[in-house]
């Protein structure tokens, strides 16, 4: 569990950082539709995340049999939330998964980091 709201805030921040890296890795190496989709991918990892932490942040005085709650009740929603954000991409014309999925992964991966450097 996260500590706190300034971590919940540093790893949004991350994972917006690596979005826009990798977007424009993307953008500069193959071409702009491309980096499109990185971005894409970086949003549908960082919007719902950015959901949940919000919702943490507004639970950590709650009482610890609500604070569940309101965690398994948030989470539920992150997962929903990503499900209909990466329908809505896939429905787009000419999609290019690579890009998509490399930095929707990468984006997700903050959070391992974010464990190691505790």
């Amino acid at each position: 569990m996260i500590a706190n709201a300034s971590s919940i805030i540093k790893i949004i921040a991350y994972q917006i950082l690596i979005t826009l890296v990798i977007s424009v890795i993307f953008t500069l190496t193959l071409d702009e539709v491309s980096g499109k989709f990185a971005f894409l991918g970086g949003l549908v990892a960082i919007i719902p995340n950015a959901y949940l932490g919000i919702r943490l942040m507004r639970s950590f005085k709650l009482e610890a049999k609500k604070f569940i709650n309101s965690f398994y009740a948030s989470e539920s929603i992150k997962l929903f939330m990503t499900v209909i954000l990466f329908f809505l991409v896939y429905k787009m014309p000419d999609i290019k998964l690579l890009p998509l999925l490399t930095c929707y992964v990468s984006a997700l991966s903050v959070f391992w980091f974010a464990l190691l450097m505790r």
